[in-house]
Order: structure tokens, then C-alpha cells, then sequence
């Protein structure tokens, strides 16, 4: 796969669009290789949340998501001066570990719907999607164990610790589900979006860094662009969470806030200590929220502060990301696709 720019490729998110469409055509078809290694049920499963095939297995062709993570992976590798080609088993890799833990997070989370379409344990039962997604995480491991590439081992290495800390990170939020949402402090969240999303981005570039044959400070600074690069992704994800068109997301309006989410946006309303953030507590301590409550919840957030300090903070983390980048790439020409990538992280809706 090569990442160079067709002419009159002006990079933005239309450059990023293009790159996430390469991705996809290089990936997917390792991505299908593996997943179709899987014995029976399992593979099943895992084709159906990838979008291959519909819950009675005739096949389709619904969305398998942006692909933001393997092409991270070769995108990084690009700009370090490697062959993004080279690195495609590692992308894939990168991909079935995410997708590993959205299977997880739909069960814990109770999430109907993801990508316009039923949630695998709603459509197979909670057992078999957990156990899919374990199986998942193993393939992904092993995709990196039967690669030649001389990289393969230290990156197997780097994507089990990760995973291990997007582990933690699901415990500690899942932890904040017994604590009054006042009593979460936004450095508390801003630890544990780091661990559940910044990791697997950090990692993502990280990998693609060690694909090219980076020195070993290079590919730590390739973490850091990615984990502050996550944090942006995370805090706009909860943004979409609260205020994104269910057209566009495939979820209910304000389906955080109905699930009493401690997000980002909601942490910081809270800690605003305003008269919009004692109406935000009254709110969250129902058991229950409808539609009206939810919109009542969402406009409380915003007049806390919550959507701007969380606007705020994706800019920022991203200014933070671009000079972790430049450590490692002092030409930031030569990592366009890196920062088109970025860019679309900040500026998405959906």
C-alpha cells in the first residue's frame, strides 16, 4: 500500500477520507483471512460486527467502521520512511484488538446498536459475544506471532501491554458507574481516556513506527502523538455522545447521558460548580431518563460548560500531539497523512 497523495490531494479531512478508504481495500482483506481462521460460531459472530454478512450469514456490505487505528499503523510507518506495505499484518492486528474490545464495551455498556445495526450480543447473546471477542484479541496476537517482519515481536509485545491497560482503563470506568458523577474528578477521567482509547492510538503509531525501523525515542514519540492524538478522538466522541445526529451515529440522542455516562463533557460540567451543574446531578441521580430528560441534561451540560471546555481540550491535545510528532518527524511535510488523520479526529461530527 502506498500512502503517497494523488494530485490535487489538498490533505484535510478529504485527505483523510481517501487515506481511511486505502486503508480499508489494503487491510480488509487480511482483516478477512483471519477472522475467517475462526471455527464456526465464532466466526459467524465476528463477520456479523464487521459488517461482512447479516445475523442469518447472507452477506452485505454495511459499514466496518473508519479504520482510524491501522491507519495510524501505516501512516506512521510512511512518515518514518518505511514501506506502509510491510506493516499491513500489523494493521490488522491493530484492528481486531479494537474490535475486540467494541464487542466487550457493547455488553457492558448494554448498547443496542452500533454502525445502524443491532449489537452482536443482542443479535447472538451475550456469552457468545464475549467469547468472540476474546478469540478476537487472540487473533490479533497471533496475526503479529506468524509475521516474519523483524518488528513483529516487540510490536506483539507493545499491543499485549496495551491491551492490558485498555483493560484497566474499562475497570476504573466502570468503577465511576458506583460513584456520584460529582465525585469523579476530570483528571480521574482524563486518566482513564487515556487508558481506553489514547493507548490503542499511541500504540497504533507506535507499532507503525517500529515497522519502519525507528530509533527507540522516535517510536515513544509516536506514542505520545498518539495517546494526546486519542485523548482529542475520546473527548469529541463524548461530545457526539451527547449532542451527534442518531442518523449519523446509529445511536439514540444523547444515548450517554440516558446511560448516565460519566463522560468527559459531563465531569467537567460538573466540576463547574454552577447552578446548570446542581441541575445535572438532580438529573443524573433518576434512575431513569427519557427523551425530555435527556434534552433537559444535555442543555444543562452545555450551560455548565461542559461542551466548551471539552472543545477546548480536543484542541488542545491536539496542539500537544503535533509537537510530540515533530520529535519525531522534524519535517512535518513527511507526515502529512498523520496530521490529515488528526485533523479528522478534531473536526468529525459523527
Amino acid at each position: 500500500m502506498t500512502t503517497t497523495r494523488a494530485a490535487g490531494d489538498t490533505g484535510g479531512p478529504q485527505g483523510a477520507a481517501a487515506l481511511l478508504a486505502r486503508t480499508r481495500t489494503a487491510v480488509d482483506p487480511r482483516l478477512r483471512e483471519t477472522v475467517d481462521s475462526l471455527p464456526g460460531q465464532l466466526r459467524r459472530i465476528a463477520r456479523y460486527h464487521f459488517g461482512w454478512e447479516r445475523a442469518d450469514g447472507t452477506a452485505t456490505q454495511a459499514h466496518a467502521g473508519k479504520a482510524i487505528r491501522p491507519a495510524l499503523v501505516l501512516a506512521a510507518a510512511h512518515a518514518l520512511g518505511g514501506d506502509p506495505g510491510e506493516a499491513e499484518h500489523a494493521a490488522a492486528a491493530v484492528e481486531l484488538a479494537h474490535n475486540f474490545t467494541l464487542l466487550h464495551d457493547d455488553v457492558i455498556d448494554e448498547d443496542p446498536t452500533r454502525r445502524n445495526r443491532p449489537t452482536a450480543w443482542t443479535v447472538f447473546g451475550i456469552p457468545d459475544a464475549v467469547i468472540a471477542g476474546d478469540a478476537m484479541c487472540a487473533l490479533a496476537l497471533r496475526v503479529l506471532a506468524e509475521d516474519p517482519h523483524p518488528a513483529a515481536q516487540p510490536a506483539s509485545a507493545r499491543l499485549a501491554a496495551c491491551v492490558i491497560e485498555l483493560c484497566a482503563g474499562q475497570q476504573t470506568d466502570c468503577a465511576f458507574e458506583n460513584r456520584a458523577p460529582q465525585d469523579v474528578t476530570i483528571a480521574e477521567c482524563l486518566t482513564m481516556a487515556e487508558a481506553k482509547t489514547g493507548a490503542l492510538l499511541g500504540c497504533a503509531c507506535a507499532i507503525g513506527a517500529l515497522y519502519a525501523g525507528a530509533a527507540p525515542e522516535e517510536v515513544e514519540a509516536m506514542d505520545a502523538f498518539g495517546r494526546e492524538a486519542g485523548l482529542a478522538f475520546q473527548l469529541i466522541d463524548d461530545l457526539i455522545g451527547i449532542w451527534g445526529d442518531p442518523a449519523h451515529t446509529g445511536k439514540p440522542a444523547g444515548a450517554d447521558l440516558a446511560a448516565h455516562k460519566k463522560s468527559l463533557p459531563v465531569v467537567a460540567a460538573m466540576a463547574s460548580g454552577s447552578p446548570a451543574a446542581a441541575e445535572l446531578a438532580e438529573l443524573y441521580r433518576a434512575p431513569a431518563m427519557d427523551a425530555a430528560t435527556v434534552r433537559l441534561a444535555a442543555d444543562a451540560v452545555e450551560r455548565a460548560g461542559g461542551r466548551d471546555w471539552a472543545q477546548s481540550q480536543a484542541a488542545d491535545r491536539m496542539a500537544r500531539a503535533v509537537d510530540h510528532l515533530s520529535r519525531a518527524v522534524p519535517d512535518l511535510a513527511a507526515a502529512d497523512d498523520l496530521l490529515a488523520l488528526a485533523e479528522f479526529v478534531t473536526r468529525r461530527t459523527r
